[in-house]
């Protein structure tokens, strides 16, 4: 029960922030409670907060009631530092402003652009972001800075610490700081005035201690965050440049960081990629030793920090490999007729340059060195980004790759260490060692190895005592081999978190530790931000709060049982439209967990019932179902396959849904001839009593009675009589209309004249092709409606007989087939394997392109790339089909899903309105007048939500072509 405090703060609360960004209830409690690392704890309060002023009059209200208070932007930290029992405020989704310096070498940032995003933001300058985790995808800047997240590349030298330059942060009593500005700095001293010399002291502590500088210089020297970051006392002077250098690995417990402003690095235009393969660990490790050791061969570009040719090596051990199904693995196991693998250790490294000259030079410094190691299979680099970018998606993934592998209902751990470059070979045979005498056989060791840093995840059972005195007895050998056999870190990248709080002193000792407090108690008095993460006076806690991973009970013959092999990384998040607005997906399957161990176990029955209840609106109703998340998650789970599952649920065969769902099934062409006079009558009603007073009458029913909401870019009928008879041409397609087009034609203010089946025919025919459609198409589905819905027999039934009736029109498959729908034909291309199915984007690419003359126009447009367009790979064709037609082509920052999603858009428009959010104004701002897409919902949603129409690319490529002189055809 919530003590009085906390309503308190609530009550107060609600006065500053709306309604809607606060969470309270027990479905989002829960929810929240998880992050990607392996521990659980549920929050009172969770707020969003959009802005500074909004922080600052939280952490001040905290302040008054003496509440503790944790920051969180991705949650994909792996080590507890995330998750919090009191008040949890978020800064992801509204903080995304950026602003880069004009002599492009720095770049400002607030804490919720994903990593990836800020490469994107700085690649047509020739820049990147240093700091380069596995997680970049999904990882948010905040995080990635207050965790001192470093990654792949680059090391030591190109961290969050050595590229940051000032920060925006807000403090525990409500005060702000810009440590840039000089006005902001007055203020500061004036509010408190005995900060700066007690920080001043601090530093003169250590700096008078050379026994302890020497130690701090040293611990730094390779990754490390145990603890707080206490190297600033040793490289600055400047006590505001300690203040913003503290924040860096201080895990929110010092202020929330605001904005950061970091210097950017320069991105090499040329890079080369190799796997290379060693039989033992230690083979491996010594030939990453020698890598280390090539010193550049000419001088580098200016703006770069580091001066070595190889820029990664990546060590992945056996168990890495066979997670991941490697092929040389595989290859190697066959070699040793399945007898044993163990040994067999790959180095991916990386290699840059400004130039092919010196990208060769580099290569052949690199091949040189190592005709001193034995490699399974010769030395091959790759300099082809569609062969080295499969390399590098299998390291980032291998987290989540090998805890999908893991015994069901066991709990996935990573840990975090890291050791001297002299001491990689004997510590990395060591560790391995050291895991397999405490039983943990399916253990995994990979990581940085360039930077001694290593991760290694067991797959652990916390169900027994014995499990968990294993547990404990692991890692008490751990830090015995880490901290007092090589003086190593505990901690290298992934936050102390709770997960290493009780060895920071043992890795430190006292004088460090006591340094830390000092810090601690200077920026936080009263210990309210994130309590028990790096500061922690339970010995046992970080065999604590471990949260359950248990099994949901699926069909293991349906592809939905993925889900189990979920870890809750978070990477799926970056892809998940209603992220940030209802439920993420990876929040769906927390809950989803959650009720069925509630089932499993028969506690709580009326939590189960509360739960199923608020997961209606936010779990299933605002899921799109795109199945988006599972491109982004390294297992490939697509969570819409859980909701259309639990949807089926819902809808047993002897209910009214289900019967009605049949019924829409058998008699498709009649329900499609209901629609049309119901479309005329609203296009009626549009045109007499005009676009605002319709909107405000249908936005009201839709409101009250629950009708789908009416927008001016619904369409007018289209009928059956108005679709075209093809002339005689020499090639042959078949056209099947998606049941939306022949069912909507064009909206009342339209900027074509002709619908959309009339203008494919058209195109068509200027390409030559004959158009041939399918017998009954009128009764004609793919099915998808009802899939989406939960009920899957009946699409499988509609698909089949489409396929029938595809493939007597084909004549068995002799001619290519079109559907006019993204959606539909990527429904179509996985359930009709027979013959070749096409959307207008790729048959035009393939069968007209060629046929074809393009004018540009340097009319602006904007293109939207669906989700099945994604999915399906035809995003950069898309593309360059536009670019084919005009010099000017937006693609919006930040639109993924429309989430229009069949008729969700409609029934649930909130959902599409919060999708786009971000669209009108990059439309307004390029001056956009047309949009175009290739699908109608989604279209209509866009046409909503941009003020600008949507309409199909077959349009735009029918206005920039004419046919090609049949003599210049080769």
């Amino acid at each position: 029960m919530i003590n009085n405090q906390y309503i308190e703060f609530l009550r107060e609360a609600k006065l500053l922030i709306p309604q809607n960004r606060i969470y309270t209830d027990e479905l989002r409690r829960l929810a929240w409670g998880t992050d990607a690392g392996f521990y659980r704890m549920i929050p009172q309060i969770i707020i969003r907060s959009a802005n500074e002023e909004e922080v600052s009059q939280l952490l001040s209200l905290a302040n008054k009631y003496k509440l503790p208070v944790t920051f969180r932007a991705a949650g994909t930290s792996l080590s507890g530092q995330a998750i919090s029992d009191s008040i949890l405020i978020i800064a992801g989704k509204h903080w995304e402003e950026y602003h880069i310096a004009e002599d492009r070498l720095s770049v400002s940032l607030q804490p919720g652009i994903i990593g990836e995003k800020v490469n994107e933001i700085l690649a047509p300058f020739g820049r990147k972001f240093a700091p380069d985790p596995a997680s970049i995808k999904s990882a948010m800047v905040g995080g990635i800075v207050i965790n001192n997240a470093s990654g792949m590349s680059c090391g030591t030298k190109g961290n969050s610490d050595k590229m940051l330059l000032s920060a925006k942060l807000v403090f525990t009593d409500g005060s702000m700081l810009n440590t840039a500005d000089v006005n902001s700095r007055k203020r500061f001293e004036t509010n408190h005035p005995s900060f700066i010399p007690q920080l001043i002291a601090i530093r003169e502590k250590i700096r008078a201690n050379k026994k302890l500088c020497d130690r701090i210089k040293y611990k730094y020297a390779i990754k490390n965050v145990t603890g707080l970051n206490i190297l600033p006392f040793v490289r600055f002077n400047d006590p505001y440049d300690i203040i913003t250098h503290l924040m860096v690995g201080s895990e929110g417990t010092l202020a929330f960081l605001s904005e950061v402003t970091m210097r950017t690095e320069y991105d090499y235009p040329f890079k080369a990629s190799a796997m290379l393969y060693f039989k033992t660990i230690k083979e491996a490790c010594k030939a990453v030793v020698d890598m280390k050791g090539i010193t550049d061969i000419q001088d580098t570009q200016e703006g770069t920090f580091n001066p070595f040719p190889v820029k990664a090596a990546e060590l992945l051990d056996w168990k890495s490999l066979a997670s991941v199904s490697d092929p040389i693995y595989l290859e190697y196991k066959k070699d040793n007729d399945n007898k044993t693998t163990e040994g067999l250790t790959a180095i991916l490294t990386e290699t840059r340059a400004s130039s092919v000259e010196e990208l060769q030079r580099n290569i052949s410094a690199i091949q040189k060195v190592l005709q001193n190691h034995e490699t399974y299979i010769p030395v091959h680099f790759t300099d082809k980004p569609e062969e080295y970018s499969k390399f590098w998606a299998i390291r980032s993934g291998i987290f989540p790759a090998v805890g999908g592998t893991r015994k069901p209902g066991t709990t996935c751990l990573i840990e975090d260490v890291a050791f001297h470059i002299e001491d990689l070979p004997n510590a990395t045979a060591d560790l391995q060692q050291l895991l397999t005498r405490h039983g943990y056989d399916d253990a995994c060791i990979y990581g940085h190895s360039l930077e001694g840093n290593y991760h290694f995840i067991i797959n652990q059972s916390f169900e027994s005592e014995d499990e968990v005195n294993r547990y404990e007895k692991l890692m008490t050998e751990v830090k015995t081999l880490v901290v007092d056999k090589y003086d190593g870190s505990l901690k290298a990248e992934h936050g102390t978190g709770r997960n290493m709080a009780p060895f920071v002193r043992y890795e430190w000792g006292d004088d460090a530790f006591e340094i830390m407090k000092e810090v601690k108690h200077l920026f936080d008095p009263n210990n309210l931000l994130n309590p028990g993460v790096i500061f922690n006076d339970d010995p046992k806690c970080y065999v604590k709060n471990f949260k359950p991973l248990p099994l949901i009970p699926l069909p293991q013959d349906n592809p939905v049982s993925k889900v189990n092999r979920c870890i809750e990384c978070g990477f799926c998040e970056v892809n998940c439209v209603s992220c940030g607005f209802t439920l993420s997906s990876r929040q769906r399957i927390v809950i989803q967990r959650e009720i069925s161990r509630l089932k499993q176990s028969g506690e709580n029955p009326d939590r189960v019932t509360l739960l199923e209840k608020q997961f209606d609106y936010s779990g299933n109703q605002t899921c799109a179902g795109d199945g988006l998340c599972s491109m982004s998650c390294p297992m490939g789970i697509n969570v819409g396959d859980l909701t259309h599952l639990i949807r089926e649920q819902h809808l047993p065969k002897n209910s009214f849904g289900y019967k009605i769902g049949n019924y829409f099934g058998v008699h498709l062409s009649e329900i499609k001839g209901a629609l049309r006079p119901i479309l005329s009558l609203a296009n009626f009603g549009h045109t007499v009593i005009g676009t605002k007073t319709m909107t405000d009458i249908t936005k009201g029913m839709h409101h009250l009675i629950g009708i789908p909401l009416w927008t001016s870019a619904m369409p007018k009928a289209y009928y059956k009589k108005e679709i075209p008879v093809s002339k005689t041409e020499p090639n042959k397609v078949v056209y099947f209309p998606s049941c939306i087009n022949q069912t909507m034609g064009l909206a009342k203010n339209s900027p074509v004249k002709e619908p959309l089946i009339n203008k494919m025919v058209t195109l068509l025919e200027k390409g030559g092709y004959e158009v041939v459609y399918p017998k009954g198409m009128q009764n004609l589905c793919c099915g998808t409606i009802w899939e989406s819905k939960g009920m899957p027999d009946i699409a499988d039934r509609k698909t089949k007989e489409l396929e029938d009736a595809l493939w007597t029109a084909s004549e068995h498959g002799k001619y290519p087939i079109l559907c006019d729908q993204s959606p539909c034909l990527h429904r179509m291309r996985k359930k009709i394997t027979k013959m070749k199915l096409y959307e207008p984007v790729e048959f035009i690419y393939v069968y007209l392109k060629d046929k074809l003359e393009f004018t540009q126009t340097n009319r602006p447009v904007a293109i939207h790339i669906t989700c099945s367009t994604r999915e399906m790979g035809l995003a950069d064709m898309l593309i360059n089909l536009a670019k084919l037609c005009s010099t000017k082509v937006l693609i919006p920052e930040g639109v993924g899903c429309c989430a229009f999603a069949g008729d969700k858009g409609f029934t649930h428009p909130e959902l599409n309105a919060y999708a786009l959010r971000k669209l009108r104004p990059q439309i307004e701002k390029e001056k956009i007048k047309i949009g175009y897409s290739n699908s109608r919902t989604c279209e209509i949603g866009l046409t909503t939500h941009s003020g600008i129409p949507y309409i199909s690319i077959a349009y735009l490529v029918d206005e920039c072509t004419k046919t090609k002189n049949k003599n210049n055809i080769s």
